[in-house]
């Protein structure tokens, strides 16, 4: 590969395992905020896997000679955002309010798992781009994380969307139809999210 596709393998490697190092960080905090049991436990699961994610993903740098420990300038913009969303929990919780706090670390949640789960759609395809061992080394990393992200990103959605109408007075379904339907697929999310839709409408005699 040309050079400058070189650095940029570099890049995206390095900076997606800069941001499941501060998915771990987010992942405390969001625990710290939960007062659902079950989202709490969810979580605490989620925290166990994002940790061995850092494991994985380091791992698969190395195989293909980056250092998994240097830092880009990349890498410092998405510490500084993941440092953001640490923050913004803290925030919440520093006013008391501790379903407010449940949802703004729904919110984070969300906001981490869109990044985390583009960032492993990429190094998915770049898997299939190359060749030899560094091909088999990300399809390894992507292939045992995956299914995880997805999990992430679209129950942690669902709940956002349930802890919210529960919030504001509309039924809620709890916990979410994602995490009934072990939902890992966006076809699957917009199932769920209907699913939620038409119970409210049902409570309503529409």
């Amino acid at each position: 590969m040309a050079s400058a596709h070189t650095k940029q393998i570099k890049e995206l490697l390095l900076q997606s395992l800069e941001h499941e190092r501060g998915g771990v960080l987010v992942y405390t905090t969001a625990i710290e905020c939960a007062v659902n049991d079950e989202l709490r436990e969810e979580w605490q699961e989620y925290l166990k896997q994002t940790k061995n994610h850092v494991k994985v993903l380091s791992t698969a740098c190395q195989a293909l000679d980056i250092d998994p420990e240097e830092k880009t300038p990349g890498c410092k913009i998405v510490q500084h955002t993941g440092s953001a969303l640490v923050q913004a929990m803290k925030m919440a919780l520093a006013e008391g309010d501790k379903a407010a706090a449940e949802l703004v670390a729904c919110e984070c949640v969300v906001l981490a798992e869109v990044k985390d789960h583009a960032d492993w759609g990429l190094i998915g395809r770049l898997a299939n781009s190359l060749k030899g061992d560094q091909a088999e080394a990300l399809q390894a990393a992507y292939d045992e994380v995956e299914d995880e992200e997805d999990e992430h990103l679209y129950h942690t959605q669902g709940w956002h969307r349930e802890l919210w109408l529960q919030a504001l007075g509309l039924k809620a379904m709890l916990p979410p139809p994602e995490e009934e339907h072990d939902v890992k697929s966006a076809i699957g999310a917009a199932r769920a999210a209907a699913e939620s839709k038409q119970s409210a409408q049902g409570k309503k005699g529409h």
